[in-house]
């Protein structure tokens, strides 16, 4: 039982789907509780974040009722 348990977990652990899409690094000023920039050196701190950006596809409007 434990190595069917075992098995289980490792097929679900290993069998991750991709869902394709491009990776793309996003940075944002690091602000303090006041609303400012943290400055370091004369620069702002930015926080850097990596998203995957998907296509956009393009649909057809929903019609309205009436």
């Amino acid at each position: 039982m434990n190595k069917l348990l075992a098995v289980l977990v490792v097929s679900i652990m290993s069998s991750t789907v991709y869902a394709g899409g491009e990776m793309k690094e996003v940075c944002k000023d690091k602000l303090d509780k006041a609303g400012k920039p943290v400055m370091k050196d004369g620069k702002a701190v930015q926080v850097c974040k990596k998203i995957k950006v998907h296509k956009k596809l393009e649909g057809t409007d929903v019609p309205v009722k009436k």
